[in-house]
């Protein structure tokens, strides 16, 4: 019933359906399969970049200098970003058959040119005010 009130209201405001299918298969809890590329990427890229923006907050240059090897290792700590499904991660990337730090460098690169848009530091930034 979720699914299909979702469905209707996305719909409804015209986003295509595959679009809106994408996003309601991201859901873990919802069940519905992650069979296309669109799906697949938007499960995998979800956790992972509230994970890296968390990962840039606490960093004086935000994701300038983000490294894989400082994302694997904040992963590590339950307490740090509580909220983000480590499972989740690691899924992600095992379901768009690449290996992690791989994903993690494309998701740190993608992010990298809007991280001042997403409200992260960056070493300009950094610089203006240090």
């Amino acid at each position: 019933m979720r699914r299909k009130a979702s469905t209707r209201s996305g719909s409804s405001k015209g986003w295509p359906e595959n679009v809106v299918d994408g996003v309601l298969s991201h859901a873990s809890h919802l069940g519905l399969p992650r069979d296309t590329p669109l799906k697949r990427t938007l499960f995998a890229c979800d956790e992972l970049c509230g994970f890296v923006h968390a990962c840039g907050l606490v960093r004086p240059d935000g994701i300038d200098t983000l490294e894989p090897k400082s994302v694997r290792k904040k992963l590590k700590q339950p307490s740090f970003a509580a909220g983000v499904n480590r499972d989740d991660v690691y899924e992600g990337a095992e379901a768009l058959g690449v290996e992690l730090d791989e994903h993690i460098a494309f998701v740190i690169a993608a992010m990298r040119p809007i991280a001042a848009d997403l409200g992260l530091r960056t070493s300009e930034s950094a610089q203006q005010t240090g």
